[in-house]
């Protein structure tokens, strides 16, 4: 579905209808998990034992709403260079996985939480670098300032939903990990390369609001 400047209001009715409202408990987050292993129906190790991680997703809610992604900075030991949504690891004084995605966006590009709304959970998502990514999607000011700390972040940038909500852009690529050729979603943007978890997010969002 793709989505016209005028449908704002149908993607803030549908994100209110359709996220869920709290995060799912760790037992039904653990029982059947959305992730990178789904695609090829890779079989889990049970029990699992993922480390909690949180993402925002913020939809800047421009004439035509907007996704704000980042870029990692390329000297990153793990993922450099890669897109992604502003987050990270859950820590213990985190009172939830919400404040966990705000800490890190504030941490990562300097986003302060008087721009964000938070507006529901997308299913938890496991990463086959063990990580059960929780995303927040939240509706961001357009008024945003950023503050980027270059030490993780290379840049941030926006890109439009309507483009992001296209089945038609979530193109199945391949790659060979641990020995065994694995497919995952990328979403080409001009010159950005969105793979792997965050296209995986992204694809989550299109099939939870647009999907049916």
């Amino acid at each position: 579905m793709r989505l016209a400047p005028h449908d704002e209001p149908d993607f803030l009715t549908l994100a209110t209808e359709r996220l869920r409202p709290e995060p799912p408990h760790a037992e039904e987050a653990l029982a059947n998990p959305r992730g990178d292993h789904s695609l090829d129906d890779v079989p889990l190790a049970y029990p699992l034992t993922p480390k909690p991680a949180a993402v925002l997703v913020p939809v800047v809610m421009r004439d035509e709403p907007m996704l704000l992604l980042t870029e990692r900075a390329a000297h990153l030991r793990q993922h450099s260079g890669q897109i992604a949504f502003p987050g990270g690891r859950v820590d213990p004084t985190d009172a939830s996985v919400l404040d966990a995605a705000c800490r890190e966006a504030q941490e990562e590009i300097g986003l302060d939480s008087r721009f964000i709304s938070p507006l529901g959970y997308l299913d938890p998502y496991l990463s086959t670098t063990n990580y059960l990514v929780m995303p927040v999607v939240a509706r961001v000011s357009p008024s945003y300032t950023l503050a980027i700390n270059h030490e993780e972040v290379a840049d941030a940038f926006e890109v439009p939903l309507s483009f992001l909500m296209d089945p038609a852009r979530h193109e199945l690529h391949s790659r060979e990990w641990k020995g065994r050729l694995r497919r995952y979603y990328a979403m080409p943007y001009q010159g950005r390369y969105i793979w792997g978890v965050t296209a995986g997010i992204i694809r989550n969002l299109y099939e939870r609001l647009y999907g049916s």
